[in-house]
């Protein structure tokens, strides 16, 4: 590391300004801390005089509403202050929510459920959380969908979940994980299970509207969801089949005014279809960055990102697993059964022989004893990773957050893989 002054910088901003900063080297921590004023990252206030440490993959926007001076002590591949920002805008889509919430207060009704969308990288995971951070800052109890398969935000990726947000997102690490209800998708794109998708999205919306209806606070608070990338053809399709699924009061469309252009045409007139600016921080990934996060994001969940956590491993007797995988290949039509659609076979359980296949790949632990169960409408417990599969002794590894054994449950297989590099 070079000598200490070169990689301490000072950044005094004005109201209304915003530092961008990225850490991009593997073997780089960069700290961040407020000296004086006010901040926020992502929505969540910073704390004055504490030192909030990020490493590699870190893209951070520190913003101030009234001016402040913050410190950063690392080397940053980018680092520079930003005068333009959307962030009135998205404040104003928050002063609007935060009215909703207070008429359904008074009359005992659903807070606004708003959706967030728009094609890759245009920062629809920020929105959602900065709207989220400030529903909690004014004491809301907001509900977070997340419905990208690609990213997972909630689990992993492969899955799509809800979660009640009850405390601002850790500025480094995300929103608490306290008992997400999560549901196996298996996949990294809708597109390649577009059936279980819309199928898995409708439940979803069910459990939401359930939860609503059991905690007051929850209800009035409302749901704010995040979406995929995908947004032309069945992708579209897909965005308004979540809208209808959730009964969405508003949708936020970022950047895309095509895509705008066509919810307004398509969406009935009672939802309000909102066009807002991206912000000039948001970075386009490469195919290999989203893999990156996509491994971060599992690593995480065995390993922790700041406050390491202790995985177990263990063996598991391929006698003793139910495995299966949803969605069976579609046959032509001649070859189906009488009064049966090729949708039929892509939501329904198979059962998975263990083997060499199983390497590396993601295994849900669902919540149902039995395949007689409805599986694939039932939320999992949690994942596990196959690290070594032994064909002579009919075993295979798992990487599991738990100890021995596995619960006594059905296992889903996830065309999402891991190399566990620990």
């Amino acid at each position: 590391m070079s000598d200490e002054k070169s990689t301490t910088q000072e950044f005094k901003l004005d109201a209304d300004c915003e530092l961008r900063f990225e850490v991009e080297n593997k073997n780089e921590k960069v700290t961040l801390e407020l000296k004086n004023g006010l901040a926020e990252v992502f929505g969540t206030e910073l704390v004055k005089g504490k030192k909030y440490e990020f490493s590699a993959g870190a893209k951070v926007a520190v913003f101030t509403w009234q001016g402040c001076t913050v410190e950063l002590v690392g080397k940053t591949d980018v680092s520079y202050v930003a005068k333009e920002t959307p962030m009135g805008l998205y404040l104003n889509c928050h002063a609007a929510m935060e009215r909703l919430r207070e008429t359904a207060e008074n009359e005992d009704k659903r807070g606004p459920i708003t959706m967030v969308v728009g094609p890759c990288d245009v920062g629809k995971s920020t929105l959602c959380k900065i709207l989220l951070n400030y529903a909690v800052r004014m004491g809301r109890r907001p509900i977070f969908v997340d419905l990208d398969v690609g990213q997972g935000d909630i689990a992993i990726p492969g899955t799509v979940g809800a979660l009640l947000v009850e405390r601002p997102s850790n500025i480094v690490e995300d929103f608490s994980q306290q008992a997400p209800l999560v549901f196996h998708f298996g996949h990294k794109t809708p597109s390649d299970n577009v059936a279980l998708y819309n199928l898995l999205v409708t439940r979803l919306a069910e459990v939401c509207t359930d939860r609503l209806q059991a905690n007051k606070k929850a209800r009035v608070s409302g749901i704010v969801i995040n979406t995929c990338g995908w947004v032309k053809g069945d992708g579209y399709k897909l965005l308004t089949h979540a809208a209808q699924a959730f009964e969405v009061d508003a949708i936020l469309v970022l950047d895309q005014e095509r895509l705008y252009n066509e919810l307004v045409r398509d969406i009935p007139p009672f939802v309000k279809v909102v066009f807002l600016p991206k912000s000039g921080g948001v970075v386009e990934r490469s195919q290999a960055q989203r893999t990156e996060t996509r491994d971060q994001g599992v690593r995480a969940y065995f390993y922790g990102s700041k406050t390491p956590l202790y995985p177990h491993s263990f063996e598991v007797k391929w006698s003793e697993a139910r495995l299966y995988k949803v969605g069976a290949p579609v046959l032509p039509a001649s070859c189906m059964p009488l009064g049966m659609k090729a949708e039929d076979n892509l939501t329904k359980l198979v059962a998975v022989t263990p083997g060499p296949n199983l390497l590396h790949h993601l295994l849900s632990v669902s919540f149902a004893d039995s395949p007689e169960d409805d599986v694939v409408q039932t939320n999992v417990a949690g994942f596990v990773c196959v690290t070594n599969v032994d064909v002579d002794r009919q075993t295979f590894t798992v990487l599991s957050p738990q100890p021995r054994p596995l619960p006594n449950t059905v296992l889903l297989f996830s065309e999402i893989q891991f190399m566990d590099s620990h």
